[in-house]
């Protein structure tokens, strides 16, 4: 929508140009035929073949875009030429002069447009990694709190269960590997089995107070997710809400299926003697969000609210992710 209105920004401009023979509303009507001939060609063309721009590179993709501007560019000229000789007359410029001055046109705008998407391309790669250092100094300041309450659980266990002790210390280890191991991307399946972890060693510090129930499927559909991006969300639910209930609460976490998205929800009691949940159900809640929907491109989301007597935790992913969607059309 936005080229096709930048289309007819064009096209009034040349038509308020100061040396047009012709009537001003004629030209506007003429020159935005043209005009949105080729934005339609060109667009439609790179919806063809976007299947082929899988491996390549944004300043690429747009470097074809232009190329792809210029011969519909050409095209146009010569087929309103062959369908209107007359309209070249009208003009006073001969057929080859108004190919070259349409071939100007269109290098301009096209270089133009170029310009505009590589400033828009940098500054969003430079607001990627600004958010990416922002989330990796969030996740250094919760990882100290964790790892502070698991060590005095594992040395409060050590003597008097020593079996209990040992295996919290590995759950310890499988889930600061994946931390230390960087943000990266792993099977849905894979950070379930993080959560599954987080809460065996959850639950030995808070005994009868803590209570999961899992409804989860025994086949997990193949989607990605960033690397401890749900596990936040399960300890939110625990330091908000079962930890702050003198009798505890259970902490739910059902997976769903549509045919688009893979849906997670993460239930826990809400604390009704505050007027509104703490602001640090923010902490996981936007170091989530922000990861899913840079790994997803937008289609993925993470969105928390009060129903009844719970705060839910929503976590919504496409099944089929774009990158995907290219390689199975090639």
């Amino acid at each position: 929508m936005w080229v096709l209105i930048a289309g007819e920004g064009l096209a009034i401009v040349l038509a308020l140009a100061p040396s047009v023979v012709m009537d001003r509303w004629v030209l506007f009507g003429l020159t935005s035929l043209a005009i949105q001939w080729v934005t339609l060609l060109t667009l439609g063309e790179l919806f063809l073949l976007r299947g082929l721009f899988g491996a390549s590179r944004p300043m690429g993709v747009a470097r074809i875009a232009i190329a792809l501007l210029l011969i519909n560019t050409w095209l146009v000229v010569v087929a309103a030429h062959l369908i209107a000789p007359d309209i070249d007359a009208g003009e006073g410029s001969t057929p080859t002069e108004l190919f070259w001055q349409a071939t100007g046109i269109a290098t301009a705008v096209g270089l133009l447009g170029l310009a505009a998407f590589q400033n828009y391309w940098r500054a969003r790669q430079l607001a990627m990694r600004a958010q990416q250092a922002e989330l990796e100094a969030l996740q250094a300041r919760i990882r100290p709190h964790f790892l502070f309450n698991t060590l005095n659980t594992g040395a409060a266990l050590v003597h008097s269960r020593p079996g209990e002790a040992e295996r919290l210390l590995l759950d310890l280890a499988d889930l600061f590997r994946a931390a230390l191991a960087g943000p990266r991307d792993i099977s849905l399946e894979d950070e379930l089995s993080l959560v599954r972890r987080y809460l065996e060693i959850e639950q030995l510090r808070f005994g009868d107070r803590l209570r999961v129930e899992w409804d989860v499927p025994g086949s997990i559909p193949a989607v990605q997710v960033p690397a401890l991006s749900i596990q936040p969300l399960v300890e939110n639910a625990i330091r908000h809400g079962v930890e702050r209930v003198p009798h505890g609460g259970r902490v739910e976490i059902a997976l769903t299926t549509t045919a688009e998205h893979v849906v997670v929800r993460i239930r826990n009691p809400l604390v009704f003697s505050d007027a509104a949940p703490p602001l640090s159900h923010g902490v996981g809640l936007n170091a989530s969000q922000a990861r899913i929907e840079a790994l997803t491109g937008g289609r993925g989301s993470v969105q928390t609210g009060r129903k009844g007597e719970h705060w839910v935790a929503t976590v919504r992913l496409p099944r089929r992710p774009a990158s995907a969607d290219r390689r199975r059309r090639v």
